[in-house]
This record gives C-alpha cells, structure tokens and sequence, in this order.
C-alpha cells in the first residue's frame, strides 16, 4: 500500500504533482517501513523539480506498488519486517514491469560483504541512511536519466507518460480522500490506526518511548443541540487546526478519532513531554473564548485530555496505550473537564 504518514502534513504524498511529467523527470518509490525515514527522504525531495515522491512501508505491497506508479528509481530499505530488502530487489528484478528500474539500497551498514550482496541481487547503488540530501538527488537524478534515455528508446514512452501522470493525479486524490477526515482534513480513524501500529513496531524495535494524547470537547453534543451542527462542525475544523500545529514534528501524527475526540501520536516523547504539548493544546482552545453556555465553565469551548507514554514490550498489545490514554481522558473529565491528565505509571 502506497501510504501517507501524517496528513495533512503527508509522508507519502506525491511531490510536483501538478507540473507535468516529461523527460528530466523522476519518480522516486521509496520503500521502508519506518515512517520516519520516509519523511526525511520526502522533505529532502521536496524542493526539487520535476522529483516525484511515492512511499511505500510495507514490504508485503512493494512490488505491487512498484507495478502501479512504475518508478524511475527504487530506493529500498535493507532491512524490512517478515522479509529483506535483497528478497524484493530480487523480486523487482524478476517482473517484467520492474526488472529495469534502477534500484538503490539504503542500509545503516557499510560492510564490503553486504555491499557485494546487494549488487549480486540486482542494486544499481547502495547508500547508507540517511544519505547526504546532495548525494541522494544527484544519485536518483543521474539513475533516473539513466534508465528515461533507456525507456525512451520505446515509441511507446511519451504515450506511458501520459497515462503514469493520469494515474499518479488519480492515485493522490485516491489517498487524500482514503487518509483524510473529510471534515477537518485531519488523518481519519483508519490511518490513524495504520499509522500507530507502525509506530507501535517501531518503538518496540528501537526500545524507544511512544507517547499518545487523546482530545475530547467538553459538553459538545450540548454545543450541538445548542447552536446547531453547523455551528458544530466549525467549532471541530478550529479545533482540529490547533491539534495539528501541536502535532510540529515529520512523525508526529494528528487525527480524528471519532466524533468531537481527536487523537495526537507522538513518537519518541515522554510524559512530561507530552503533557506539556497537551497543556498547550488545552489552552489555546481556551483562549479562543468560543461561546457556548453549556461548557464546562459556563463560558466558552474548552476539551479535556488524556495522555500516555510508555516504551512497549513484547508481552504488550499496541492497544495498551490507547486504553492507557482513555483512562486518562476518563480522569480528567470526572475532575471538571478543560484540564489534561496524564496516566500515573504508563512511562
């Protein structure tokens, strides 16, 4: 599955979507299963010409995906989950569709051995990651070329343009509207849950601390019955906008959970980290003194947070977590909501 980490802030979203495509083009499929990584390769592509970006984590969809946005360059993790990178260079290089592409092998090793194993399965190149910016774009521009002059022997290929930028605008819409809330334009409920398992295995294999906020508006179907849904509905796209400018981080993901609660992931962040991004969100709310009698202060809009940060176990379930911060959203609404609680021993 071609995914997008944190929309809208997207990990995997296309860049040079609208330019049209021709041939000092390239289009760049990263495939790597920490969503970290794909955004530092995304936000190092970003301001490039005419450099198209796809990410792909799961190693299980890569060929498909491969097949589908047929890439100028492959840049492919060494390392990946269930599998190895060299098992699907092998793979690219059996498909008829793919076994010209240009494959570059990122690894976080520099050993001769490995280097020679990479070549021997079909790599054009091997980095260590993360590579040089400079580096990387000279890298995939100089493959890219490499294998367009190739492409470009076919009478074919201006007509296979044509049709890859027809697939690539309809595959962006595809994923804007599959990732996205359509309300608040926030990461829905199931990216959500995409994204968090995947943090969720990438805290656990880094032994790394993962932390999650949960946002709920206090009193908002009183808001609703009050002010009527329209109302309503504005009030979730301002709130939503605060959640995600507190969600500043490339992994930081913000989404809406359900209804008027919303959820921020936040990788690598303690509990004292994350209950002062909380606090922070709690009181810009405040501070837009959004009328509403029925709130809790009798004022304005305000929410009520939970949060939970732990470094997971293998004996844990991701779910741990969630349930974690529910429990504290729980406590902080009991106490008189429009205040942030964190849960006692979940660091």
């Amino acid at each position: 599955m071609t995914i997008t980490p944190r929309p809208p802030k997207p990990v995997a979203q296309a860049a040079g979507a609208e330019s049209s495509l021709n041939e000092s083009s390239a289009m760049v499929l990263l495939v790597d299963d920490q969503a970290m990584v794909g955004e530092a390769i995304r936000r190092a592509l970003a301001g490039e010409a005419n450099i198209d970006f796809h990410y792909c984590s799961s190693p299980d969809d890569a060929q498909r995906v491969a097949e589908t946005t047929r890439p100028t360059v492959i840049l492919q993790d060494l390392v990946m989950p269930g599998t190895d990178g060299l098992s699907l260079v092998r793979q690219y290089r059996a498909s008829p569709l793919t076994r010209d592409i240009p494959i570059i092998v990122l690894s976080t090793k520099e050993e001769s051995t490995i280097k020679r194993e990479a070549f021997a399965a079909g790599a054009n190149d091997y980095l260590v990651k993360l590579p040089d910016p400079i580096e990387l774009i000279a890298r995939i521009r100089y493959h890219s070329r490499s294998y367009m002059n190739l492409l470009q022997r076919d009478e074919a290929y201006r007509a296979l343009r044509e049709s890859q930028q027809q697939l690539l605008e309809t595959n962006l819409e595809l994923q804007r509207l599959t990732h996205s809330d359509g309300l608040t334009g926030l990461a829905n409920r199931r990216y959500f849950d995409e994204y968090f398992s995947a943090e969720w295995r990438r805290a656990l294999r880094e032994q790394r601390e993962l932390a999650l906020l949960m946002i709920d508006v206090d009193n908002f179907k009183i808001y609703n019955d009050t002010y009527g849904h329209i109302a309503g509905d504005d009030v979730l796209r301002r709130v939503a906008t605060t959640i995600a400018d507190a969600a500043s981080r490339p992994a930081d993901l913000a989404a809406r959970f359900g209804g008027e609660e919303f959820v921020i992931v936040l990788p690598n962040t303690t509990a004292s980290g994350a209950a002062l991004i909380a606090e922070k969100v709690r009181a810009q709310i405040d501070a837009m003194a959004i009328p509403h009698i029925g709130s809790a202060n009798g004022q304005h809009v305000t929410v009520s947070i939970g949060g939970a940060s732990l470094v997971p176990r293998t004996h844990m379930a991701s779910t741990s977590l969630i349930e974690s911060a529910d429990l504290a959203l729980y406590r902080a609404k009991q106490l008189g909501k429009n205040r942030v609680e964190m849960q006692p021993g979940a660091s």
